[in-house]
């Protein structure tokens, strides 16, 4: 009850809030101070006087990592909802105003990258005044960012359907194998996958929604990748694959966005692998006016595949 009270004074401020929340989220001061635009003796000057305004310790350091205490991470759950229900207000005014003002935040997997900023430089066109937060990351990373809450609307190849969520199908993603174009098996017409015995693959790391689905798909076919190396994005597994490094199998898109025209798609009997992305929110979450409007814009955008 005391820190409710403290909270209620003149020595706590929104923007005190503001940046312990994105240290909070980060759990980096450099990264808060980033994303914040300012330096990083403020955001800690901010921070030491949140904690004392509070009378209470907010992180731990153990080595160079931050850690939350059980008290920070009361304020950090407080501080977003406190957060969205302003979010919420602003975005009601702007209605009566007639205005297209407000937050819109997305959360989208790695390879939903290359279709996102498509559909969202339209939308961000015609609202001019919104603000956009765009958080990109693997599977895993959005998925931790869904069951938080973090953001409005996530863009996900493999929606992690043990959580409590709603998914609608946004469009098909999918995956082919990619190769050099000098490659010995470039010019065949058809490739059986026993042809690929010996090469070395190139896979996305532990957590993301492609090494997810390739791995359900060798699964299920009895294929194996014997040979394989992790590389941790997919720009660097074009450049690796046209260093002639080893073979990928990556979304087309992403093939499509990244090849320089020296790699190709091989016509492997068995694929394309079906994927699909989907557009992802909890279950019962009310959606702002703006995350509504951007929801209607992609699924207009994407047409008949929807």
């Amino acid at each position: 009850m005391a820190i409710r009270k403290r909270l209620h004074t003149r020595q706590t401020t929104f923007r005190q809030l503001e940046v312990f929340r994105a240290v909070a989220e980060r759990l980096s001061v450099t990264e808060a101070a980033h994303a914040l635009h300012l330096a990083q003796p403020t955001v800690s000057t901010q921070l030491a006087r949140l904690a004392q305004a509070l009378d209470v310790q907010l992180f731990e350091q153990i080595g160079k990592q931050l850690y939350l205490t059980d008290v920070g991470e009361e304020l950090l759950a407080t501080s977003r909802e406190l957060f969205d229900v302003l979010d919420r207000l602003e975005m009601r005014l702007a209605q009566r105003a007639g205005l297209s003002v407000g937050r819109l935040r997305l959360g989208v997997v790695t390879t939903a990258k290359y279709l996102v900023p498509g559909l969202l430089g339209p939308f961000c066109q015609a609202h001019p005044q919104v603000e956009v937060e765009f958080q990109v990351g693997n599977r895993a990373e959005i998925r931790r960012r869904l069951q938080d809450n973090l953001d409005d609307l996530y863009v996900f190849s493999h929606p992690p359907r043990e959580l409590d969520i709603e998914l609608t199908l946004l469009t098909e993603n999918p995956l082919v194998v990619i190769a050099p174009r000098e490659h010995p098996l470039a010019s065949r017409r058809r490739i059986p996958w026993k042809a690929l015995a010996g090469e070395r693959w190139l896979m996305r790391e532990p957590g993301s929604g492609t090494r997810h689905a390739i791995e359900r798909f060798c699964e299920t076919q009895g294929l194996s990748l014997d040979k394989s190396i992790t590389i941790a994005s997919n720009e660097a597994i074009k450049e690796s694959v046209a260093a002639g490094l080893g073979l990928a199998i990556l979304s087309r898109l992403a093939l499509t966005h990244m090849a320089p025209g020296n790699l190709v798609e091989l016509p492997v009997e068995g694929f394309p692998i079906a994927n699909s992305w989907y557009l992802v929110v909890p279950r019962g979450k009310q959606l702002s006016p703006i995350a509504a409007a951007f929801k209607q814009h992609m699924l207009s955008q994407l047409g008949p595949q929807v």
